[in-house]
């Protein structure tokens, strides 16, 4: 299974690798670790791990929380295969066909960003939705900038594409609020598919 701890630890040296080490003896293989911040003392990890045999993410954190100084943040089931390229494989995809840009991103995001589903809503209305995304939803309204949101048993994403004047909802289930970070990398994805869509766009107009 794969799965997705944050956690926040000390950031003295040596830290990381005492996290790394218990993740070992808890028989967690460990894939990738990201550092998402480090700030007042304290860094925030997310590490991307294989974890054998049939362990749920609340024993997962139930484990790591007995470590001293250790706060875990969130432990959520991902598909991202560390190693992999994805966010340039949707701006090639994106690049291929900017027709169906906004389409491909929403398709993406939710691999890219550790989350369940995503929607492309305009004028209240769900334009573009991935796989996942449920047959009713509410989107909430569109935000001058990129933000985030809880709703309910949801931790939402929410980024603005002035240009298209629609907005893009991003929706995790199981993790954590998104990070800063996870915000501002999925803002500039979905900012260099607008200008894309923009340019085929204006293209077109040309002809």
């Amino acid at each position: 299974m794969l799965l997705r701890l944050r956690v926040s630890l000390p950031d003295r040296p040596g830290g990381l690798g005492q996290v790394a080490k218990a993740l070992g003896a808890l028989g967690a293989d460990i894939l990738q670790v990201v550092v998402l911040e480090r700030e007042c003392g304290r860094a925030v990890d997310d590490f991307t791990v294989s974890w054998p045999g049939p362990i749920t993410p609340c024993e997962a954190r139930e484990r790591l929380s007995s470590m001293p100084g250790v706060r875990v943040e969130g432990v959520w089931q991902t598909k991202e295969m560390p190693g992999s390229a994805p966010d340039y494989d949707l701006l090639t995809h994106v690049a291929a066909e900017p027709a169906r840009g906004f389409a491909t991103l929403v398709d993406a995001l939710p691999g890219l960003c550790g989350a369940e589903w995503s929607v492309a809503v305009a004028d209240g209305a769900v334009r573009h939705a991935s796989l996942a995304a449920p047959a009713e939803f509410e989107p909430p309204d569109r935000p001058p900038r990129a933000m985030t949101v809880d709703a309910r048993e949801l931790r939402l994403m929410v980024l603005p594409v002035v240009t298209q004047g629609l907005h893009v909802v991003v929706a995790r289930a199981g993790g954590p609020v998104f990070h800063r970070a996870e915000v501002e990398r999925a803002a500039r994805i979905v900012d260099v598919v607008a200008t894309l869509a923009a340019r085929h766009a204006s293209v077109r107009a040309g002809d």
